[in-house]
């Protein structure tokens, strides 16, 4: 465990983001969060951001990135565009450079603010097809971050391989299972915790907890039974 280094996490308020802060605070004596606001349709992820960063004592920037959504209309951007998926193509969510430009501007604050560690949560396994959640391309850009600031940040993908119901139970290895269910807005449609249970990243969440939750009770169930067996 690395325990003398700073870390700046790439921070959205949803699930996957919250789950690496927990994680991050484990992992380092400091951390610091980065939000980015360009317009997304669930804008209030930036308010749900700001409070989970205030109450897990982390200090919070928010970067205005609205040049994003001038730039890459798509159906996160713009609420007159369908959420849909359609096969052989990209994801109608999908924000062309997206996570080049957020982690090349984090990596930019990180700089400012003394931190070496940069983690997003960025994962391959569940990615919907997006190619910048992909490990090659988070290797390719901690390259070339590198080489741009003659720095040697290293980026951490804590949730790369693994899929909603493993970033579940990560979750809950780190106590943080409920605050991560009830707290975070992972939802297309802004709404918090549970969500709308309709869109694409509902559903994808709820289907992973479902599993989790099921798993975890059958384990429960065995535990007590073991127990049982032995008095």
């Amino acid at each position: 465990m690395n325990k003398n280094n700073k870390a700046l996490v790439v921070f959205s308020g949803g699930q996957d983001s919250t789950t690496c802060l927990f994680w991050a605070k484990q992992q380092f004596d400091e951390v610091e969060v980065v939000t980015f606001e360009y317009g997304q349709r669930h804008i209030e992820e930036i308010d749900v951001a700001k409070t989970i960063a205030k109450e897990l004592d982390v200090n919070h920037h928010v970067l205005d990135m609205s040049l994003l959504n001038q730039l890459a209309p798509s159906a996160l951007t713009r609420n007159d565009q369908k959420i849909e998926l359609k096969e052989g193509q990209l994801p109608s969510t999908f924000v062309p450079g997206r996570n080049l430009l957020f982690m090349s501007f984090a990596a930019v604050l990180a700089k400012q603010i003394g931190a070496r560690h940069l983690v997003t949560g960025v994962c391959e396994t569940d990615f919907s097809g997006y190619p910048d959640c992909r490990d090659v391309f988070i290797k390719s850009l901690n390259v070339t971050v590198n080489l741009s600031m003659e720095e040697d940040f290293i980026i951490h993908t804590p949730l790369m391989w693994l899929d909603k119901e493993q970033t579940w139970a990560l979750a809950d290895d780190l106590g943080a299972f409920n605050y991560v269910r009830y707290n975070t807005l992972t939802c297309y449609n802004g709404i918090q915790g549970e969500g709308c249970g309709s869109c694409p990243a509902c559903k994808l969440r709820s289907r992973g907890m479902e599993r989790y939750l099921e798993k975890r009770e059958a384990e429960n169930d065995d535990s007590a039974n073991l127990s049982h067996s032995h008095t």
